[in-house]
């Protein structure tokens, strides 16, 4: 993984003066057991909820303000559900877990404004460590993040502005409505609105909200062979046994 810092986040401090608060989305029972086995062992984190039925987010992030909430992709309306929570709460970092995610898709979620972007097998200290460079305003971008294949991949990626005009499209705002609410031209929405239908494929705003997922779309930190892998389900599961 690489960490680089988010163009507006706060400079890190040098030393943590309490927990990193953290809320737990649901998640199946062994993701779910395993994410709080593992921050359990963490005294630089504080668990402040856990098990969010995903149509209590935004309610939990007004009345907790955590630091980092921990996502599961599988559990999002849509790619542009990341969008919508990291501008209604921006100082609520998002690391999101997902199954099975191409580089493309993981990517277009980060450029959505997610934290990291991790798969569900990740390394417990891969998850640990995201959690702790999310809370400093950092981005985990992919490894390889430079490689002409992942370059590639970011060519046909919506731009932060464009993703801003795709949610106003799909809410059936018009060219003048979405330049109003955004402060740009009218020209300059429809610029927009050309590249988001040629970068998902679409040539009419029916088509477009016709889409049941965008194609939108951060490469998965590459497994460490030297080492055995440690995930959260194997925490879960080690915690169960100690408990029976």
């Amino acid at each position: 993984m690489k960490a680089v810092r988010a163009q507006d986040a706060p400079q890190p401090l040098m030393h943590e003066r309490s927990p990193i608060s953290v809320a737990i989305a649901r998640f199946e029972d062994l993701i779910a057991l395993g994410l709080r086995a593992l921050l359990a062992d963490e005294p630089s984190v504080r668990i402040v909820a856990h098990d969010i039925a995903p149509d209590r987010i935004d309610v939990l992030l007004r009345a907790h303000d955590p630091r980092v909430l921990i996502l599961d992709v599988g559990a999002l309306r849509n790619p542009a559900q990341v969008r919508e929570l990291s501008v209604e709460h921006p100082h609520t970092r998002l690391v999101l877990l997902g199954q099975g995610l191409s580089t493309a898709e993981s990517a277009q979620l980060l450029a959505f404004g997610a934290s990291a972007c991790l798969a569900k097998d990740t390394q417990a200290r891969d998850v640990r460590s995201a959690i702790h460079l999310a809370s400093r305003g950092l981005q985990v971008m992919p490894r390889g993040a430079h490689d002409a294949g992942v370059a590639q991949a970011r060519d046909s990626l919506l731009t932060q502005r464009e993703g801003d005009v795709l949610q106003l499209l799909r809410q059936g705002y018009s060219n003048a409505e979405i330049a109003l609410d955004l402060q740009i031209g009218v020209e300059t929405v429809r610029t927009h609105a050309r590249s988001i239908f040629r970068k998902l494929g679409v040539s009419s705003r029916r088509a477009l909200t016709a889409l049941p997922r965008p194609p939108e779309q951060i490469e998965q930190p590459a497994p460490r062979a030297s080492r055995p892998r440690r995930r959260l389900a194997s925490r879960a599961t080690e915690r169960r046994s100690l408990h029976d």
